[in-house]
């Protein structure tokens, strides 16, 4: 585990994302790709503004289980899931942040649609403000591996591309690695909080 320099650039997300309150109250979770077969995954209950390497578990992508024996985090189904569809999904953040939780109940359809906004280049691919973000919004559901099955199904339909919405929960995001990711999540935030005060404004 030592020698996986991106889980060290994972710790350093965490301290990052726990000084934002963006994981309150042991919230969120936290993954890294090892190769094909395994990840490190956040343990469960544990602050992740303090989280330390010694805190990941080692995970099977293809059963979501932890050989360890120690229990990771509830919604490990997701990450595993992440890696298994896209092989190029290097590091995966799950937060709760209020902005993407307030506006994934104000949202009532099943994606969040973002235009306009300059800050949309943060996002891999992404080269105008011109074009479209859609973020998938799915209904929240403590059975993760229903919730799993939903998300796959909607991702044969379209790829899933950064992220996605869990309704009155919070993003899941991803990129090729740690530093992607992060900047993902960090720009999501951005454009979810700009959205949430102009509909604010408008009286949407």
């Amino acid at each position: 585990m030592s020698d996986l320099p991106q889980l060290h650039a994972l710790v350093d997300a965490c301290r990052w994302i726990g000084a934002r309150g963006w994981a309150p109250a042991t919230g969120g979770n936290m993954s890294v790709r090892e190769d094909a077969r395994w990840c490190w995954l956040s343990e469960s209950g544990k602050d992740k503004g303090s989280l330390t390497a010694a805190d990941f578990l080692q995970v099977d992508i293809a059963s979501s289980t932890a050989p360890s024996g120690r229990r990771p985090s509830a919604e490990t189904g997701l990450h595993t899931l992440i890696y298994r569809l896209y092989p190029h999904a290097g590091a995966v953040l799950h937060v709760h942040t209020v902005n993407a939780t307030v506006l994934s109940r104000i949202e009532k359809s099943s994606a969040l649609r973002l235009r306009g906004y300059e800050m949309q280049k943060s996002l891999r691919g992404q080269t105008s403000h011109l074009e479209s973000v859609t973020v998938p919004l799915f209904d929240n559901d403590q059975d993760i591996d229903a919730l799993a099955r939903r998300i796959e199904r909607r991702a044969a339909e379209a790829p899933l591309e950064y992220g996605f919405l869990l309704r009155g929960h919070g993003l899941t995001c991803w990129g090729r690695d740690v530093a992607e990711a992060r900047r993902h999540l960090e720009g999501l935030e951005f454009l979810f909080e700009c959205e949430l005060r102009l509909r604010q404004l408008e009286g949407v």
